[in-house]
């Protein structure tokens, strides 16, 4: 059985998942598709990019000047998107259980 992946990394490859970003495109990202449930803060956003660069789920894609600021844009490596698949298996197996068993307490016997 796979190791559960921690909800912000989980967001943070999803945000990377179809283009790259940088930092702050991530925190967006990552609030609208999970609807606002997910707030990062900046610090934990880079320490985060700092340690999936590391473990190879992503990587730096490119750097671009803004107004005398760069800006780092990260991408998904296959690696990231593999972990990423698989953690995506993973909840999908769960809620399927936890359906199964919520419905033998509704009575309705019904499987998702």
């Amino acid at each position: 059985m796979a190791k559960a992946m921690r909800e912000p990394t989980f967001w943070i490859l999803t945000a990377l998942a179809s283009r790259p970003l940088h930092g702050y495109g991530v925190l967006q990202e990552v609030s609208r598709l999970s609807e606002g449930q997910m707030r990062l803060q900046a610090g934990t956003l880079y320490a985060a990019l700092d340690r999936l660069t590391a473990e190879g789920l992503v990587e730096p894609d490119h750097d671009e000047l803004v107004d005398g600021r760069n800006r780092r844009y990260y991408r998904l490596t296959d690696r990231g998107a593999t972990a990423l698949d698989a953690e995506t298996a993973r909840l999908r197996s769960n809620a399927r259980t936890a359906a199964r068993q919520l419905s033998v307490r509704h009575g309705t016997g019904r499987t998702a």
